[in-house]
């Protein structure tokens, strides 16, 4: 995803999550490879340990461990992750066992679940990275590295040693996980994300930062709770919720809806939006084409967030064979349903 990092942070190894229209008042449409899952686990190479300078925790190496393992853990659901601040996984607290923080964190400025931080090592090398909460997780090898505190580890090198992912997974079906991206030009990053590993569960087991979002809230909202059977066949009969990340959900493939609760600027009209009735507590807008010819979007702003963002429900249509129908004309009623569905500002 572009447009993550409100502050100039040295950017880290990316989950390839969205697609983000930069310009003000949009805001990000999950793609379909986060559908299907980031991270593949596997071993991470470790390269020449030489080139870390941080003080690491004692933390062990990579061993495997049965993906099968179940997380039944009252501390990890997706009810409670809604909930927490993602900063305080990478706070100055957890980020000074690495080296020294490079300023305070930064919250995405369109995701309520994630946050990007920097820390410098003893030897002057930069470490950048960023902590998504109720991450989706594909472990198509089956199998995670060992556990924490327990809950099972998941890592995964990127294309070389400077690059890692790395976290702890918290629920199975979905399967959802506190995954790092962690970027350390000149180091190894994975022995990083082992010891940020290891720091979340201990929060998660703890009591961890929450939101205090106040009445009607996007935030604590289970979006695959929110559209009526009815309205999901008539795009994809039959068609079950697919978690696509805490604050949203896809029905469909070919011919699909998604459902998106987020932070954004505030809406405007122009540029191919027009004002849609969709009954919602603010103006709504539609849009044709957004994300192709076989799709539209329309979008609300919900209730005020904070520092003059607003919270912002979304829906989107796609069809993968352009041209067989109205993608504005399915999107709306789903949208209606939605606006009726939300908790009330």
């Amino acid at each position: 995803m572009t447009g993550l990092w409100p502050c100039p942070v040295a950017r880290p190894a990316r989950f390839p999550d969205v697609v983000h229209d930069r310009r003000p008042g949009r805001f990000p449409k999950l793609s379909a490879l986060v559908a299907a899952g980031a991270l593949v686990v596997s071993g991470c190479g470790h390269g020449n340990l030489g080139k870390e300078n941080f003080a690491r925790t004692p933390v062990p190496a990579p061993a495997s461990v049965a993906s099968t393992v179940a997380v039944d853990d009252p501390a990890t659901t997706a009810e409670v992750l809604r909930n927490l601040q993602p900063c305080q996984f990478v706070g100055p607290e957890v980020l000074k066992q690495l080296g020294t923080p490079q300023g305070e964190p930064a919250p995405s400025a369109v995701r309520f679940d994630v946050c990007s931080a920097s820390v410098t090592d003893p030897g002057g090398k930069n470490l950048s990275v960023e902590v998504s909460l109720g991450k989706p997780v594909s472990i198509t090898v089956q199998k995670v590295t060992d556990q924490v505190d327990g809950l099972p580890r998941l890592e995964g090198s990127g294309a070389g040693a400077e690059s890692c992912t790395a976290g702890v997974l918290t629920s199975r079906k979905p399967d959802l996980g506190v995954l790092f991206a962690l970027n350390y030009p000149g180091g190894d990053a994975c022995p990083a994300g082992r010891t940020l590993a290891a720091e979340a569960a201990k929060i998660l087991h703890r009591t961890p930062q929450k939101y205090a979002p106040g009445a009607g809230s996007l935030v604590t909202t289970d979006p695959c709770a929110m559209l009526d059977r009815s309205v999901v066949d008539a795009v994809a009969k039959g068609a079950k919720p697919e978690v696509t990340g805490l604050h949203s959900c896809r029905w469909g493939t070919t011919a699909s809806l998604e459902v998106l609760l987020l932070p954004g600027r505030p809406l405007l009209e122009g540029d191919g939006w027009q004002k849609v009735d969709v009954g919602s507590p603010g103006q709504a807008f539609q849009k044709q084409g957004p994300s192709g010819p076989g799709s539209c979007q329309v979008h609300w702003q919900h209730r005020p967030w904070q520092q003059g963002y607003f919270e912002i429900a979304q829906v989107e249509y796609q069809n993968g064979t352009p041209g067989t129908d109205d993608p504005c004309g399915q999107a709306v009623p789903a949208a209606q349903q939605l606006a009726a569905e939300l908790p009330k500002p």
